[in-house]
């Protein structure tokens, strides 16, 4: 009897701990995963479960080792550090990062740059069940219990509350988490006298530290300065990007262009365009908005003209060298999309993405491949 009494308090005390270590966890990285919330859409909320599940509340051998607080493999287009583990088959490669802040980041981007994760954005951030099941449906994770896993860590430690906090609330969230931090280091630190080089050495890493936090914290407030007006006024970001080319025009997300003696046109990436109908061509489409074939041919990087399927996007002006603030770049997942098609599909100019990427001319998308839309003209190896 008296065993079972000592194996029940165990359990129990292992079980106390492991909550006050995810407690501990989620305080800590909370202001990370709401700011990533408002910079790409991804609810806080899921961000937290994920990084509790997947990095064992920050204990795994990836997260310890690698500050991979997510799991992410390595994929065709990583080029940093790497692990290697034993996960769905042996040996596998895992992402490594200098900092656990660009694990966030880079989990956020994960999502936010796959066509696969897409239809994820078309939920509320305020919808964490339909995200989990969402996740699990994309192929984030092969255990068929991934979301129920997620939406338990989620509503047992209320992370739901986080997907409706104010961005100004994230310095009240850093203040905490500083102090257990301060709070972690007291204990471990209890126990054990330091050696006068010890102290030094202390204190010359405080002193780092004590820098480093400084110039975050003004590179922070320059980013916020720099931020939209949406950002500032703490409103919780529904859907922030539009991943894919609708096939049905939603007038009250477009820009409405009007043209004399033409119908409606909308505009992508401040460019305005039409969705061709029925039996039009670009030369039928040049004419009617009093533009030469050339150019109009040109607005849409076409040497020549082509067949026009009802449906498809025909820019009536030139497009922009750049694509829009907050979609910096493009992961293929599909092996059939030209690197045309995904101009078209963000508004960008050929020439000008092949000049920021260094493509050549003979060059044509392959999954895993990153394309970046935004940035300076890169020399490619």
């Amino acid at each position: 009897m008296r065993r079972w009494i000592i194996v029940i308090v165990a359990l129990w005390s292992a079980a106390a701990a492991g909550q006050s270590q995810i407690e501990s966890y989620i305080t800590t990285w909370a202001p990370t995963a709401v700011r990533e919330m408002y910079r790409s859409g991804v609810p806080a909320s899921i961000t937290l479960a994920q990084g509790i599940l997947e990095s064992r509340y920050g204990l795994s051998t990836l997260a310890a080792d690698g500050n991979n607080h997510f799991g992410i493999k390595c994929h065709k287009d990583w080029t940093g550090k790497r692990q290697y583990h034993d996960d769905d088959a042996k040996g596998e490669c895992f992402r490594v990062y200098d900092t656990a802040d660009e694990s966030f980041r880079d989990h956020s981007d994960f999502l936010r740059y796959r066509d696969r994760y897409k239809f994820l954005f078309d939920f509320k951030t305020t919808d964490y069940k339909s995200w989990a099941y969402g996740l699990k449906k994309a192929g984030y994770a092969t255990d068929p219990g991934y979301p129920g896993k997620l939406i338990k860590y989620i509503e047992d430690y209320k992370l739901y509350e986080y997907d409706t906090m104010p961005l100004a609330g994230v310095e009240g969230l850093e203040k905490k988490a500083e102090e257990v931090v301060d709070a972690e280091k007291e204990s471990k630190s209890a126990d054990h006298q330091p050696s006068v080089k010890e102290n030094r050495s202390k204190e010359k890493a405080k002193a780092k530290a004590k820098a480093a936090k400084r110039a975050s914290k003004l590179s922070r407030k320059a980013k916020r300065a720099n931020s939209s007006d949406e950002e500032l006024t703490g409103r919780i970001p529904e859907s922030p990007l539009v991943l894919e080319e609708p096939k049905r025009i939603d007038k009250s997300d477009l820009e409405e262009f009007k043209f004399s003696l033409t119908r409606e046109a909308y505009s992508k990436n401040g460019v305005p365009f039409v969705t061709s109908q029925e039996g039009e061509t670009y030369a039928t489409i040049a004419s009617r908005y009093g533009l030469f074939l050339k150019e109009i041919l040109k607005f849409n990087d076409l040497a020549a003209p082509q067949e026009l399927l009802p449906g498809t996007v025909v820019y009536l002006q030139s497009k922009k060298n750049q694509s829009q603030k907050g979609l910096d770049k493009f992961i293929v997942d599909d092996d059939s999309q030209s690197l045309r098609d995904i101009c078209q599909r963000f508004g960008v100019k050929m020439s000008s993405v092949r000049k920021i990427n260094g493509f050549d001319a003979g060059y044509q998308p392959r999954e895993g491949d990153t394309i970046l839309l935004r940035g300076k003209r890169r020399t490619r190896k």
